[in-house]
């Protein structure tokens, strides 16, 4: 008796929903990397390494929001605030949350065997997102 392959042939392979949000999901985690180091490397060049302790910058980096800059010992918080680091924390929460949606769908998907289920959860992952993107990005640009 000869086992069949579980693997398709490289042929019959194709560009299919399931391929598209497994590179959307690696390239999100990288995305992810390229706003932090951005972020981290801006902080310090406009004087973090001696205006903020460790904390404030790891803060910064991973959330650029001016309102972090205000707890700190920054004096002039002009360079801080303008619009391209308010498009980076936009950015930002829109990759994270995406890619963390996803995540969740991926592993729902995994433990729930009902289509029915399988729909309730993605409604609801859908909802949750946007509504998380709509809240942050309302205090991202109005704080």
């Amino acid at each position: 008796m000869t086992e069949k392959s579980r693997n398709l042939p490289l042929s019959r392979r194709g560009m299919n929903f399931e391929t598209l949000m497994w590179f959307f999901t690696r390239l999100s985690a990288l995305g992810m990397y390229a706003f932090i180091l951005t972020a981290l490397i801006g902080a310090l060049v406009m004087g973090a390494r001696t205006q903020m302790n460790f904390a404030d910058v790891m803060r910064w980096s991973f959330t650029p929001n001016g309102t972090h800059v205000q707890n700190t010992n920054v004096s002039d918080l002009e360079p801080w605030v303008n619009p391209f680091w308010r498009l980076m924390a936009s950015g930002m929460v829109l990759l994270a949350v995406a890619h963390g949606v996803h995540g969740l769908v991926v592993v729902a998907d995994d433990y729930i065997v009902s289509t029915r289920g399988r729909l309730v959860v993605r409604l609801l992952s859908i909802v949750c997102m946007l509504s998380m993107i709509v809240i942050s990005l309302f205090v991202i640009w109005t704080s």
